[in-house]
């Protein structure tokens, strides 16, 4: 096939093949990383800001790492608009030959000697295309081929300019990279929104509640005061016992989602169905002990269904002052899976978490009201992140399948 699957309307015909090393020229040996008092200090374009893609433009270009270069690795190894940077090598030969457009001169500026700069002729490149056609299956099943090693694997320049690429005309080009381009200024974009959000959940949890040794959090909601209850756990929880319910669907404990039915996360255990007559009846608003407590080790359940005997199952002694959700983010933070490493012991998975020894923890909580309005307000926050995740991943799926059917 010379032709892509998908093409912007006015553009015919078959794609050219052409060989790296005849249409621009590779150079290796860039600057190291250290500062010699006879040299002058420069920034540094490295391995990882390729890696990760970074957008290095003449306004930023000053916070690369800096090193220092002599006057000929600073002409030889400069940055021009337009020059092409690779890393030829990785700790496997499918993670190898990362490709990276810089798309101004950068003032001031060289790479380091752990990448490979190709510098194509003018005209046979529309800007940042090669950040896309060199990244296609074609040419990265090369790449694949081309790497050499045991440890670690590396391409030399000469296999670079041996690497064929297929490209259209220079205005078809054109039309494919802004459109990508596109859809990565939005990845971006979106990328930033779920993080800010993450940001915000992770500060509302740091202020919200009172941090060792306070009765009081730093941030509340209007309509509460006064100091929290200091409980302890064996006073809000009891162990929950119900067997005999093979009618319900089997649930399994998860990390970020709580319990889930297994068939839903395509965990089909082979057992025997007979066995699930003695299987924990689980209901909505408890919580299951299960064996990963380097993860957090309890589960919160908002379905019906059983789990294994090996679960301890609980629930509150009093419903009516305790919300089930307010718990739900108790049991996921960061400090209560710290106090937890205090109480465990044995290792089966992680390690195995004892209800009694659990139940001799306290807790400070403030009012079922308060409870239930920080656990809304989180419970709002989290889905915001989820459907932000979704949009992030739908675009992902987006440019990716732009990548597989635009190009040859």
């Amino acid at each position: 096939m010379k032709e892509p699957k998908i093409r912007f309307k006015g553009f015919e015909g078959e794609w050219e093949k052409v060989k790296l090393g005849d249409v621009g020229i590779f150079k290796s040996n860039g600057v190291d990383k250290t500062i010699h008092n006879n040299e002058k200090i420069v920034n540094l374009l490295n391995y990882l800001d390729v890696y990760n893609a970074r957008l290095v433009t003449k306004n930023n270009c000053h916070q690369l790492m800096h090193v220092s270069a002599s006057d000929r690795q600073i002409k030889e190894c400069d940055i021009q608009m337009n020059d092409v940077f690779f890393t030829p090598s990785s700790e496997t030969a499918e993670d190898i030959g990362h490709v990276l457009v810089i798309k101004e001169t950068l003032p001031n500026t060289c790479y380091s000697y752990h990448l490979l700069r190709y510098r194509p002729n003018k005209g046979i490149f529309y800007g940042d295309f090669p950040n896309y056609g060199f990244a296609t299956k074609f040419v990265r099943s090369q790449m694949r081929l081309l790497a050499k090693g045991v440890q670690r694997y590396v391409i030399g320049k000469s296999e670079f300019e041996s690497i064929v690429v297929q490209i259209p005309s220079f205005a078809e080009q054109r039309a494919i990279a802004s459109y990508i381009t596109i859809l990565d200024r939005q990845i971006s974009l979106q990328t930033q929104r779920l993080a800010s959000l993450k940001q915000i959940k992770a500060a509302s949890l740091q202020a919200m509640f009172p941090q060792e040794g306070e009765t009081v959090p730093k941030l509340r909601f209007k309509g509460f005061e006064g100091e929290w209850e200091k409980v302890r756990a064996s006073n809000v929880f009891k162990t929950f016992n119900e067997k005999n319910r093979p009618d319900l669907p089997v649930l399994s404990a998860t990390q970020d989602r709580g319990m889930v039915t297994r068939e839903s996360i395509g965990y089909n255990i082979f057992h025997d169905k007979s066995n699930e007559a003695t299987y924990k009846h689980i209901l909505p608003g408890q919580f299951i002990i299960h064996l990963r407590s380097f993860q957090g080790g309890f589960a919160h359940s908002s379905i019906e269904g059983i789990a294994s005997p090996a679960y301890t199952i609980m629930e509150f002694k009093d419903k009516t002052r305790h919300f089930d959700l307010y718990w739900k983010y108790i049991f996921v933070s960061k400090e209560f899976i710290k106090r937890l490493e205090l109480i465990t012991y044995g290792i089966r998975d992680g390690r195995s978490i004892s209800f009694e020894e659990f139940s001799e923890m306290y807790f400070t909580v403030p009012s079922y009201e308060e409870q239930k309005k920080i656990a809304s307000y989180i419970t709002i926050l989290d889905r915001q992140i989820s459907l932000q995740t979704q949009r992030l991943e739908k675009l992902k799926q987006i440019k990716a399948a732009c990548l597989d059917n635009m190009f040859v």
